[in-house]
């Protein structure tokens, strides 16, 4: 039975882990899409002179 609970507890770590992880993974992708599109506006508006 101590088995069993130590494997849920291990289980329940390594999903709150990876969750936390997707979370970061998301953030910096949605961070460098809108650098992205700054950085393209900013370029656009120095190529006009």
């Amino acid at each position: 039975m101590a088995f069993l609970g130590s494997f849920l507890q291990y289980l329940i770590t390594l999903v709150i882990l990876a969750a936390i992880g997707m979370a970061g993974i998301f953030a910096g992708k949605a961070l460098r899409v809108r650098k992205d599109a700054k950085t393209a506006q900013t370029s656009d508006h120095t190529n006009d002179r």
